[in-house]
């Protein structure tokens, strides 16, 4: 029987993560490389990319920075070949990569639609497939773990483009789960609740504006309805991805984790 810090000893293992420059995909790179896996980092973003790997370099950590659409099938290949090509293979794929932007029903252009769904569902089935035929074609299988959202469960206003691309997500999980476990891949979910990020300080601006609020009372009134009594930190996530890429969820295929502080009870 494989000890605790036998099972979460991520040596050996190579990861990708979509949207890993800042945020909760930063956080997830984080842990991931303190585990000792060595991380590659496909982000639009490749200043802040490479930020983020010279912090795992200066921790002693391996990683890698590939900047990449993730709306494109051709960069989703780029990424899963120069982890392999770097690395040698690739074990823990993370779908992280997303954008929520605030718009009521009626004014959401095709435009933006298209842009929400492409980004936060269709690029996870371009790296889930460039993933899924890697780990298969290697033969050891591997873990892919998708960034969810509590918004898959429950509407919130001003967002149907996004609920319905993570509502998406939320069911993309169950259908490749059943199909490529045969594989010894394991496809989960992680569906976060209120995430303190720049992410969501961008919300906050576009409710102070619709609302009046200020942002320390808008965050007020959302932690009134979180059990635990707090925001969450991109680090909550980033320690449930872990777990699932880690040995110790070997058994878990097709599950959504909520980790949202109880929010949805309320």
């Amino acid at each position: 029987m494989q000890t605790i810090a036998q099972l979460f000893d991520l040596t050996g293992k190579n990861a990708v993560v979509t949207g890993g420059a800042v945020g909760i995909g930063k956080a997830i790179v984080m842990r991931l490389a303190e585990a000792g896996a060595s991380v590659t980092i496909a982000d639009i973003d490749i200043d802040g990319a490479n930020r983020t790997v010279e912090e795992i370099g200066s921790a002693g950590g391996k990683a890698q920075a590939i900047q990449a659409d993730v709306r494109s099938a051709a960069d989703a290949d780029k990424v899963i070949q120069g982890t392999i090509e770097i690395f040698g293979s690739v074990h823990i794929l993370v779908n992280n990569a997303g954008i929520y932007p605030y718009s009521a029903f009626l004014a959401i252009t095709e435009e933006l639609w298209d842009k929400v769904l492409d980004i936060n569902l269709k690029g996870y089935f371009l790296y889930s497939r460039a993933a899924a035929q890697a780990m298969d074609e290697a033969g050891h299988g591997g873990k892919i773990i998708n960034i969810c959202s509590i918004d898959a469960l429950r509407p919130t206003g001003m967002v149907a483009h996004y609920n319905a691309s993570k509502g998406g997500v939320y069911m993309l999980t169950k259908a490749m789960a059943l199909e490529l476990a045969p594989m010894r891949i394991t496809v989960n979910a992680v569906a976060p609740g209120g995430i303190d990020t720049p992410g969501t300080d961008e919300v906050r601006g576009h409710l102070e504006e619709t609302t009046g609020l200020k942002s320390e009372q808008i965050i007020e009134e959302f932690v009134k309805r979180v059990p635990v009594g707090r925001m969450g930190e991109p680090d909550d996530i980033a320690r449930v991805v872990l777990f699932l890429a880690s040995g110790a969820s070997d058994y878990v295929c097709g599950e959504m984790i909520l980790v949202d502080g109880g929010n949805l009870l309320t």
